[in-house]
């Protein structure tokens, strides 16, 4: 008979059954053993206290009795458990991942669809984990996050009841526990730009180190590709001494490239409080030798340094905010002036496709019918300019790479009409991929002149956020051996190249929008 230990909490029985299903279809006996933590008696607590994810807050009660030898085996949400075992244990295994996000839950009068996350300017946020709180106000610094205890079930109770106006809660948890949502609107965060805790949406089943029977009923269970990937999540924690006032998010994803080896993506917020500006890294590696070690190396070498950007001031509002958090001494001016074109007739077609904020600006500023016709566009910053206007874009391209959203989104709008709103110099990358070019109407609606300007040849880091930009900051200057240059896309990369500047001085940014940026501009440091 294998003795399970568990917490007495819904989601933490839901796991224990989980684990007791899974060795009983191998053959085994097994029951349950419910013990009290100190985790589950804080929850009545009235004062505050921030989630001790990675500190053992809601597991040394489970451990102790696993070392006393009343229980074989401790199942734990394995975000909770401290980064290095108690003497005498072991983690013998882990499970697959379930869905690692967090999500918004909030009540269905405080939706904006206009706003970042869908949610209502200056709403009460509940939540008691300090990274959920730094990441949430660095995205949204409007909002009042007021912290809320209790388990899955009581939290959305307190929601229903009108004491918050949206909660904080892990993905994996909801759905486990298929709780009727139905009465709120749920806003699912992506894990790679709302960052979740190391191992998130993993279980982990501890064992004592020298039960060896044990040892192999859990090697045949494990996830073992799972368990790489929070290794690398888990090591990062712990070599930065993570605990409840740590406001870390980690994220390692894998997916194969095209030489058949497995892609490493790893997504990294940290911020040394609640109250900070989290620090954003991204990467991407087939080698993931000492990578905690260069991820914890890179983050205590973040530090301020003299940055140009070629946009103004308002269009990079939450980029600029970031950047002067950290230290960063800014100067944020557009190197080309946009003149309207005007709309004479716009063309029939089944989808628009915006490949910029501008294109969004400049097309609807000009007030057109577009009655049912589909919106597609490429990047965040695009979509959310779309969603400003109160629509909702039906295709988005997310990758970085034009041509590759170009063939994703010709094979969804198949033999349909598409116009494409661009800047008169617009260089057609999307376009090319349709196969019946008849199919595409080009529509420019503005043009870019240059206006150069002189830049201080001390500055460190150049942005460039168009081959417009790139090209008017080179009639005045010159790219210097020592600066860093960030490239917003493939053609602004290519315009750069082909004014001679060194491939070795270009970094590209992994999304369209400020956070990737700001991730790649950290990067290069």
């Amino acid at each position: 008979m294998i003795t399970i230990g568990t917490r007495g909490s819904d989601l933490a029985l839901w796991q224990a059954n989980y684990t007791k299903d899974l060795l009983e279809k191998q053959g085994h006996e097994v029951q349950l053993k419910i013990i009290a933590t100190k985790g589950d008696a804080s929850q009545q607590w009235n004062t505050s206290f921030d989630k001790l994810e990675g500190k053992g807050f809601f597991t040394k009660e489970l451990e102790e009795e696993l070392l006393a030898g009343t229980i074989d085996v401790a199942v734990h949400s394995h975000k909770d458990l401290p980064t290095e075992s108690p003497e005498g244990l072991i983690i013998a295994g882990v499970s697959s991942r379930e869905n690692p996000a967090d999500w918004i839950v909030m009540r269905e009068e405080c939706v904006d669809d206009k706003k970042k996350f869908s949610l209502k300017e200056h709403a009460k946020v509940g939540t008691s984990s300090a990274r959920r709180k730094s990441q949430l106000l660095a995205f949204r610094p409007d909002v009042e996050i007021t912290d809320l205890r209790g388990n899955v079930p009581t939290r959305i109770n307190k929601l229903r009841e009108g004491q918050y106006d949206a909660i904080l809660l892990a993905a994996a948890g909801l759905e486990r526990l298929e709780l009727d949502l139905s009465d709120f609107h749920v806003e699912q965060l992506e894990p790679t730009e709302f960052i979740p805790a190391p191992a998130q949406g993993v279980l982990a089943w501890q064992i004592r180190e020298d039960d060896y029977k044990l040892t192999d009923v859990f090697d045949a269970i494990c996830d073992y590709d799972v368990m790489v990937n929070i290794n690398i999540e888990r090591r990062v924690l712990n070599l930065l001494d993570g605990g409840c006032q740590l406001p870390l998010g980690i994220f390692c994803d894998v997916e194969m490239n095209d030489q058949d080896r497995k892609l490493f993506k790893v997504s990294v917020a940290v911020a040394d409080a609640w109250n900070m500006q989290p620090k954003q890294l991204y990467y991407e590696t087939t080698n993931t030798e000492d990578l905690p070690e260069k991820i914890v190396e890179h983050i205590h070498r973040i530090s301020g340094k003299s940055i140009f950007i070629s946009r103004d001031q308002h269009e990079s509002n939450n980029l600029n905010r970031w950047l002067k958090s950290l230290g960063f001494t800014i100067e944020s001016k557009s190197l080309i002036d946009l003149k309207k074109l005007t709309i004479k007739e716009l063309p029939k077609s089944d989808w628009l496709f915006f490949s910029s904020k501008h294109a969004v600006e400049f097309f609807f500023m000009q007030k057109p019918n577009i009655g049912t016709t589909k919106i597609g566009c490429i990047g965040k910053s695009t979509s959310q300019a779309i969603r400003e206007l109160g629509l909702r874009a039906d295709f988005i391209g997310q990758s970085t790479d034009t041509k590759l959203v170009g063939k994703q989104f010709s094979a969804r709008v198949g033999l349909g009409k598409v116009v494409f709103p661009v800047a008169r110099e617009s260089m057609r990358t999307i376009q090319w991929q349709f196969p019946k070019q008849q199919n595409v109407i080009d529509l420019p609606i503005y043009a870019a002149l240059k206006v150069p300007h002189e830049v201080t040849e001390t500055t460190d880091i150049l942005v460039f956020t168009s081959p417009s930009n790139a090209e008017s900051y080179l009639e005045k200057n010159k790219i210097h051996p020592h600066q860093k240059i960030i490239a917003m896309g493939e053609a602004t990369e290519k315009s750069l190249l082909k004014a001679k500047v060194k491939a070795e001085q270009i970094h590209k940014p992994h999304s369209f929008d400020d956070l990737g940026l700001f991730r790649a501009i950290l990067n290069t440091l």
